[in-house]
């Protein structure tokens, strides 16, 4: 061993028992490695630096835009929730549907790219079915490596070990040839998870409501049941042609317009009422009863309306655009000594005000002629725009609490077409090789800004940098070890050692060798490395080179032993809550698994 070797070496074992403690943060440690490798002289600057231009970082960085388009469009959560809507509340037939659908997808696209669209997804569905993000993250990234061995696209050691095979004369692996071994792993991985998910992060949670309030429990709290009601303008209804301005519905009827359904082009879609919008036949009014003498019949036959049913309490089944908010009167307010007429709230807001709490109890009644006092609780109602709007508003309020359904709003929701589309493009051109992966992906992050999917301070905030950092940071120590010799060194030691070893002995040596040196590099450079190692093996032993190939190739994906062996686990472990030891604790005994299988199965199907 060199001493550049084991300055290298040194650095590495430096690096993982900071990640197995917690401390300093990953990220942070991935810096101090890009800033120590260049004052060892075996690596410079520029290289230390160049995983900031590495096509996986890139591709990682544009997928997580992709991903949160899919957010902002609504994609994702309706992607969510027919998963979650064919799990029926139950955890055990979620998992087992989240693993299948990944590894599915995963098998003709990027792993690490299905892993980032899918993050958003999954927190969403952990959200509905109110579970801990733990129990979910490592099923996710755990079926994501495993479509690795689905099929021969779907990852790049998968092709590294075929283009090898090819260039020393032998035909290459089929599109499926890899099927096979992958799907037992797959069964096992998902029974695996479901016998091992109460030893995820979270599992000693009890699941009950979430600490933020969600539009049901403010619909009890401030008395709003059966205050609603969705009346439709008739083609012979005396209010057609009027502006709500002129009708003042407020005080000649005591009702408040909380938001308007009309026919668009291809759906209905929600209008704001303004004091300007006139209505049009066909018009769907979402009405709030605030006045008790109101006779919801009477003013459906005088007006010659339409009475249609709900299918929610107070219009919670229209979370997707209808939305609340608690605001509180400050003492200095602007409001303070007025009422919401006479403040002219909604037209200066675009929000109604459907409840006020002075103190811990609601002010039940007409809130029309109710005077603002500081300290007054406000609850608001209106479109999701105008309450987002609320956050960066005037001293005249001050915003307490947004409800749960507040992080599923899609603000292009209209895009969704758009987006999916784009979706599906990009996986054709990943899955046909027609462009390089992290070119598709930037195609796509222009095009789902082009088509207003989403926009450029949405982009930005949505890449997880310290996940960038990370994977960058981890990058130098593969070209670190292969110019000390460390890389050299395991190869010539796998094969001298265990040459002359039983064939099933030998595959099993090359898969642990395979996963060991795949905790410390890209499992892209290990297949590069141990791929023509496992031929010479074989053609030492004058065996067929298949079985040998294949176990490199299936031990590649096997990365489930720590957090930084893939970027696809490094992307989960801050949305799971997940510790270095997690994956150490839960992974290992998997590879086991997996290793177990290849030595059993691989010659069975490519003998000897």
């Amino acid at each position: 061993m060199t001493a550049d070797l084991a300055i290298v070496l040194a650095l590495l074992v430096v690096a993982v028992v900071l990640f197995a403690r917690g401390r300093p943060s990953m990220d942070a440690v991935a810096l101090m490695v890009i800033v120590a490798l260049p004052l060892t002289g075996i690596v410079s600057v520029p290289e230390a630096l160049a995983g900031f231009a590495d096509q996986s970082v890139i591709l990682i960085a544009a997928l997580f835009v992709v991903g949160d388009a899919l957010v902002r469009t609504g994609v994702a959560g309706a992607l969510g929730a027919l998963i979650a809507r064919a799990a029926g509340g139950s955890e055990l037939r979620l998992i087992v549907l989240l693993m299948l659908a990944v590894a599915g997808l995963g098998a003709f696209m990027s792993s690490t790219g299905v892993v980032a669209i899918f993050i958003p997804i999954v927190l969403r569905i952990a959200r509905t079915m109110r579970l801990p993000p733990g129990h979910l993250m490592m099923p996710l990234s755990m079926a994501a490596l495993i479509s690795g061995m689905m099929t021969l696209v779907a990852t790049p050691p998968n092709m590294v070990v075929n283009a090898e095979l090819i260039r020393r004369g032998h035909d290459g692996f089929g599109f499926f040839a890899f099927t096979p071994f992958g799907l037992p792993v797959l069964v096992l991985a998902v029974a695996y998870m479901l016998l091992v998910r109460r030893f995820l992060p979270g599992s000693g949670l009890a699941g009950g409501p979430a600490a933020r309030p969600g539009l049901k429990d403010w619909v009890d709290e401030y008395g709003l049941a059966a205050r609603e009601a969705r009346l439709r303008i008739d083609a012979t209804s005396d209010l057609l042609g009027h502006r709500l301005g002129e009708l003042d519905l407020r005080a000649s009827a005591g009702i408040n317009i909380i938001a308007i359904e009309r026919a668009g082009r291809l759906a209905r879609r929600l209008i704001r009422p303004e004091a300007a919008t006139e209505l049009v036949a066909g018009d769907i009014l979402l009405i709030d009863i605030v006045a008790k003498t109101f006779d919801l019949d009477a003013f459906r036959r005088t007006h010659r309306l339409s009475g249609l049913p709900l299918s929610g309490s107070y219009f919670v089944d229209g979370a997707d655009e209808i939305g609340m908010a608690e605001a509180i009167v400050p003492p200095d307010s602007g409001l303070a000594g007025l009422t919401p007429v006479t403040s002219r709230f909604r037209t200066a807001r675009g929000l109604t005000v459907i409840g006020i709490k002075r103190g811990p109890m609601a002010i039940e009644g007409s809130l029309a002629d109710v005077v603002f006092q500081p300290g007054d609780t406000l609850l608001l109602a209106g479109d999701w725009k105008a309450i987002r709007r609320l956050g960066d508003a005037t001293a005249d309020l001050v915003l307490l609490d947004l409800p749960r359904e507040a992080d599923d709003y899609a603000p292009a929701r209209r895009h969704a077409p758009f987006a999916v589309a784009i979706l599906v493009a990009m996986i054709a051109a990943m899955a046909s090789g027609i462009l390089a992966n992290a070119h598709a992906a930037l195609l796509a992050c222009l095009a789902m800004g082009a088509f207003g999917c989403t926009d450029m301070k949405s982009a930005y905030r949505a890449i997880s940098w310290p996940t960038l950092i990370l994977i960058v940071g981890m990058l130098p120590f593969a070209l670190a070890l292969e110019r000390t010799g460390g890389v050299d060194l395991v190869a010539s030691a796998v094969a001298g050692t265990f040459g002359d070893a039983q064939p099933r002995i030998m595959l099993a040596v090359l898969f642990a060798a395979t996963a060991l040196l795949g905790l410390f590099v890209s499992n892209t450079a290990t297949a590069v490395l141990m791929a023509p190692v496992a031929l010479a093996v074989a053609a030492d032993i004058g065996a067929s080179p298949y079985p040998f190939a294949m176990t490199v190739a299936l031990a590649a994906s096997t990365a489930f032993m720590t957090p930084v062996s893939s970027p696809v686990n490094t992307l989960v472990v801050g949305p799971g809550g997940y510790r270095f030891a997690d994956f150490v604790r839960l992974g290992t005994p998997f590879a086991v698994v997996a290793l177990l299988v290849a030595v059993l199965l691989v010659p069975l199907l490519m003998p000897f």
